[in-house]
């Protein structure tokens, strides 16, 4: 805390200075945090390669990132809680909770959408934890700085994967990602490198030749070419040498996955993204200066809340697993945190990382080291290892956990393993822990999403809207910080019950919907050996496969609709129109036949009796099920009251439920009933 500094850069009236509720008038206050952290403290000496990085005369690393909060004008009427969100990728989304459109810049009325945490009260805020991203869209940035040793570059072989599902493609960062830094090569010599192709992850690498790709960046419009089209401007193209980029001459092939093995140089010390957090959130909630923005008449929040999505949700399990919940003083940092569709995973802060990186899927970046032992809260031992560990080990500042997961976690990001051993048995959780699968939902859920679309997909993805449950479990975790009010047991598919089955078990259940493809399996885990150092944050990429069967992955029991059973489910699924997975397929040419990463499919079920029977389509039609639109209201009005009565909805959310349902959920349901 002692080692953060704060600058405002802008303070504005947020949406004009509106009041919004019952707490006033909201501002919106942007600035830099300025940290400053001692390398040798027993809370900083586990970051990887903090010895590499550069100190001031006073043996500190200095380094800055950027801030937004939006917060009542008069703190005294809000309700001193702050939730803080870690960015995606740089990139804001907490007022997805208000059902608000994205953006990296809310400042007005209509970026609030329906005003939740405003009317609540609470402080919104992010900040920049990421340190490999460019500046762009509003991104919010991490400035760290780059290991060196003394003179010397640090350098290691490492592996990146390239994955194109649309052509003209013919160079890419490194990184894979525009938006983001890519770790150089230390030559721009192809002879240096090995660059492979391959049809599927398990498929033969088939070698490119050094001399049909360079280390180089194109840029330039159409194909590349060197034929001037037009005399008078030419049609001007470059291919500039890189050694942040990769340029193949006759472009990356569709559906493809390639791998670039070669030497990078200059990692970033990735690390001090945790300590940027631990102690920005510190000095918040409990420096009660002038300096601290949240501070007045010597006070300032009350509790801190914290939500991760994703790729954060992996960075809070990260967070908590190494022990930066507990200040440089040794006090609780976050009272409550909040981890979504992050799967089994931790994260990759590991000497030459990519942070923007998707974790590992079934197709793509398979063998990226995201999802690795410990993959639960609670205790337990990794049968092929013999360790014994857990997220959760220091009850003194571990703080309230709720996660929460989708059908997609379970087939494509290994999410049973959060709540089984890793021989697949159940797994009871620590009583400071809540588990919630939010069944028959895909990984990604927009809440103003408007129509089905399908992509490279074989069906349309899942549009099962979800978002009125982020608003429930804020009420839930504030509850159970605030009085100490327990919230509903956790809600999982489990072995003892028959809802946690194999992927043959599953199989054997699932409807036989007409013309329907299904997975050949869910995304397995294999037993990787990522190197003698991993221990030390320096991975092998790719990793060696010691044992290919691996963990045991189970996935959520089906109804008769192919519907999962059990957990926390929406009205939309309480009331179907379709079956709903957490699984689709890619079409050919994009590698057919495999999951395309984490979304689900819908599938509409048959509109009438006469539909049904021609097609041969096992499931009950929609008619026979509402008989009419109102009908169909009904059943989901009735769903939502459920879940308010269950504790997962507010009351308000059934109004809104009900509003959606009107004239068969249309456009966003593909029906066409009258």
């Amino acid at each position: 805390m002692a080692g953060t500094g704060f600058t405002v850069t802008e303070r504005l009236p947020y949406a004009g200075g509106e009041v919004l509720g019952d707490c006033g008038a909201y501002e919106r206050i942007v600035g830099r945090a300025h940290y400053a952290v001692d390398p040798k403290h027993p809370g900083n000496r586990d970051i990887t390669d903090i010895r590499y990085a550069p100190t001031d005369k006073d043996g500190l690393i200095r380094f800055s990132g950027d801030v937004m909060i939006i917060k009542p004008v008069d703190m005294e009427r809000g309700n001193r809680r702050l939730v803080y969100e870690y960015v995606n990728r740089g990139n804001t989304r907490l007022f997805r909770y208000n059902d608000a459109p994205a953006t990296n810049d809310p400042i007005t009325l209509a970026d609030s959408g329906n005003l939740f945490l405003m009317r609540r009260g609470y402080v919104a805020m992010w900040s920049g934890w990421q340190g490999d991203l460019y500046p762009g869209n509003g991104r919010m940035l991490l400035d760290v700085p780059v290991a060196r040793d003394g003179d010397k570059k640090l350098t290691q072989r490492i592996a990146t994967e390239f994955v194109c599902d649309a052509p003209g493609v013919y160079s890419l960062p490194l990184s894979g990602y525009i938006s983001t830094r890519s770790n150089p090569s230390i030559s721009t010599d192809t002879k240096d490198a090995v660059l492979t192709r391959r049809r599927y992850p398990d498929s033969p690498r088939e070698v490119i030749p050094s001399n049909k790709w360079r280390f180089a960046r194109f840029a330039g419009i159409g194909t590349p070419s060197a034929r001037i089209v037009d005399e008078f401007r030419g049609n001007e193209q470059i291919v500039m040498p890189s050694a942040t980029d990769i340029f193949i001459e006759e472009g990356f092939k569709v559906g493809w996955i390639y791998e670039l093995e070669y030497t990078a140089c200059d990692p970033l010390v990735l690390g001090l993204g945790h300590a940027a957090v631990r102690d920005l959130i510190s000095f918040l909630r409990n420096d009660t200066s002038v300096a601290n923005p949240l501070s007045w008449n010597g006070r300032t929040v009350e509790k801190t809340y914290a939500f991760g999505r994703s790729q954060t949700g992996r960075s809070i399990r990260d967070f908590l697993y190494r022990g930066f919940n507990a200040d440089t003083e040794g006090k609780r940092v976050f009272d409550a945190m909040h981890s979504h569709v992050a799967g089994a995973g931790l994260f990759d802060y590991n000497r030459f990382g990519n942070l923007v990186v998707s974790s590992s899927r079934q197709f793509e970046d398979h063998y990226n080291p995201s999802d690795r032992f410990p993959f639960s809260y609670a205790k337990t031992t990794d049968h092929f290892s013999g360790r014994t560990d857990a997220i959760l080990k220091r009850p003194e500042t571990d703080p309230l956990v709720i996660h929460t997961q989708s059908a997609s976690e379970y087939w494509v990001r290994r999410g049973s393993l959060v709540h089984t051993t890793t021989k697949g048995e159940d797994l009871e959780q620590p009583e400071n822990v809540r588990i919630y699968a939010w069944l028959s939902t895909q990984h990604w859920s927009d809440p103003i999403i408007k129509e089905p679309k399908k992509g490279i997909r074989a069906s349309y993805f899942n549009i099962v809207r979800t978002s009125m449950f982020f608003r429930g479990i804020l009420d839930i975790i504030d509850r159970w910080a605030t009085s100490g009010t327990k919230p509903p047991p956790s809600r999982i598919p489990r072995r003892s019950d028959g809802t946690l089955v194999s992927f043959e078990e599953w199989k054997k259940s699932f409807p036989k919907i007409p013309g329907l493809a299904l997975p050949q399996e869910p995304n397995r885990l294999e037993y990787m050996d990522y190197g003698p150092d991993s221990d030390k944050g320096i991975v092998s990429r790719p990793p060696k496969v010691i044992d290919r069967e691996g963990y045991t992955i189970g996935v959520p029991a089906v109804d008769a609709d192919g519907n999962d059973r059990a957990g926390v489910l929406a009205p939309m699924v309480r009331a179907p129109l379709g079956t709903y997975t957490g699984w689709s397929l890619r079409v050919r040419p994009n590698s057919a036949g495999v999951m395309h990463q984490m979304y689900g499919s819908y599938i509409p079920l048959p509109e009438t009796r006469e539909e049904r029977e021609a097609t041969g389509d096992p499931r009950r039609s929609i008619l026979e099920r509402y008989g009419s639109k109102e009908g169909y209201m009904k059943a989901i009005e009735a769903a939502a009251r459920a879940l308010v009565a269950e504790g997962f909805m507010l009351e308000e959310d059934v109004e809104r439920a009900v509003a959606e349902s009107r004239d068969w959920s249309r456009p966003l349901h593909d029906v066409g009933l009258e």
